[in-house]
């Protein structure tokens, strides 16, 4: 055998070393948020309330309470959560929203929103239905768009 066989053999061996050990964590990590998710599942409860603003923001900059801010590992701090700042009954709470959902909960309106904890998972218009915000198209969109016009052909979505 030649060195080029033996580093070839040694880096396919390491290959599928990481890729086992990948897939096990993987599992373990399925499991995780199974179980937190019937958690989440088990605790939930249907709530009015009044959307004043949303952002994505820092933890720290949140004004979520400091024992969850505490109990969050140091590492996902620094990470921007989607933030949800809403009128529940007489109190103002800021909330932590699902990142499917968060594009779609209109702000100063009044919703329906099933909570688990300080954690928003899904958002029902009260009155009338939810209109989700159209993004801005780019410039290479547009400008792609108006040539089709122009050409005659069929626009791109």
């Amino acid at each position: 055998m030649s060195t080029w066989q033996i580093v070839l053999l040694i880096i396919l061996a390491i290959l599928i070393v990481a890729v086992v050990v990948l897939y096990f964590l993987g599992k373990k990590a399925q499991k995780r948020q199974a179980q937190q998710q019937q958690q989440i599942d088990a605790m939930k409860q249907t709530v009015s309330m009044l959307i004043i603003d949303k952002k994505r923001m820092k933890m720290k900059d949140s004004g979520l309470p400091q024992a969850v801010i505490e109990q969050t590992p140091k590492l996902l701090r620094g990470s921007k959560l989607p933030i949800v700042k809403a009128k529940v009954g007489p109190q103002i709470m800021s909330l932590v929203s699902d990142e499917k959902i968060f594009d779609s909960i209109p702000v100063k309106k009044e919703v329906k929103a099933v909570v688990s904890g300080i954690y928003i998972t899904d958002v029902k218009g009260l009155h009338g239905k939810i209109q989700v915000e159209q993004k801005k198209k780019g410039f290479f969109k547009r400008t792609l768009e108006k040539a089709q016009e122009k050409a005659g052909a069929k626009p791109v979505k």
